[in-house]
């Protein structure tokens, strides 16, 4: 990982260093720009835009991936210097990638991945292994057995994220026979707290994990709704968020994974703009730190 953030800032001192034209980026995302993620990765993408005095044109398309194809294919379109995109939903790209890459637009993905497409390069999260991580620490820690059900609420079901997620969670609870629900929470924050006590009241729930942000940062205020003390059921998933992050540290969430949302922001634009100023950049990064009440500290420090 420093090697790679290394090289990436190599290029950016690069492209820096020589005289630069003015470039055009587009950053387009699958997700809701309210969500606690979302709202972090801006702020990154923001901020290094701004550094690098490129344009980015910037869009959220709250799950509506029609929405999101139309964004792309206006981006193609108007041939900026490079795109970077999402990949929320399995073979979305199949033809898009290949399209702006032929008009020589180089694509980055960001926070969800389809190597499938030829894509140049990635940042974010392995979402398989994510899952995986989830699964084994309540195995690990004796928080759930056989026979047990596990409560797994999403945004947006049938997403890659979700698929890939409950891929990872399957590999490790379907051997031992531990059983789990996948449920539609929804987008929007109050909806997300009402479906998620109401499906808490009607079930019996050994453990959640909240596959995403949205759910994950609602997680405290559902169990205080149901009338849930810290600590009651174990709780992992998604912490890219003060609330989370909070709900960690009141022993509400047992375990949050960081994904360094601000740096997903960043670093697809630092790449682009590299990839602008004639540098390869064939490679991935992957951004992923699990963190529990005793190393929460760092986290926190970030909303300050």
């Amino acid at each position: 990982m420093k090697r790679i953030l290394a090289a990436v800032a190599l290029a950016f001192m690069v492209s820096s260093a020589s005289a630069q034209e003015e470039r055009t980026f587009y950053l387009i995302s699958h997700g809701a720009e309210s969500d606690p993620f979302w709202i972090s990765w801006n702020a990154g993408a923001q901020s290094i835009c701004k550094q690098l005095r490129v344009t980015c044109n910037i869009s959220f398309s709250n799950g509506d991936f029609a929405i999101q194809k139309e964004a792309f294919n206006a981006a193609i379109a108007s041939a900026p210097d490079g795109i970077a995109v999402t990949s929320a939903q399995p073979g979305l790209w199949t033809q898009e990638v290949p399209l702006a890459q032929k008009n020589g637009i180089p694509v980055v993905f960001f926070n969800s991945d389809d190597p499938s497409t030829g894509r140049n390069a990635y940042v974010g999260a392995d979402l398989k292994l994510a899952g995986s991580t989830w699964a084994q620490y309540l195995v690990d820690k004796g928080l759930v057995k056989a026979g047990d059900k596990v409560f797994l609420p999403v945004e947006v079901p049938g997403a890659s994220y979700q698929q890939l997620e409950t891929s990872g969670i399957a590999a490790v609870f379907d051997p031992l026979g531990i059983k789990y629900d996948v449920v539609d929470a929804g987008t929007d924050p109050a909806g997300v707290i009402q479906r998620m006590s109401e499906y808490m009241i009607a079930n019996d729930v050994d453990a959640m994990i909240g596959l995403g942000d949205l759910v994950m940062s609602n997680a405290q205020r559902v169990m205080e709704n149901v009338n849930m003390a810290p600590g009651d059921i174990p709780v992992v998933g998604w912490g890219n968020s003060r609330e989370t992050a909070m709900a960690v540290k009141a022993g509400y969430v047992a375990a949050a994974l960081w994904q360094y949302p601000v740096d997903q922001g960043s670093l697809p634009v630092f790449l682009l703009n590299s990839a602008a100023s004639g540098n390869p950049i064939g490679y991935d990064i992957f951004t992923l730190q699990l963190y529990d009440i005793d190393t929460v500290g760092p986290i926190l420090e970030q909303y300050k």
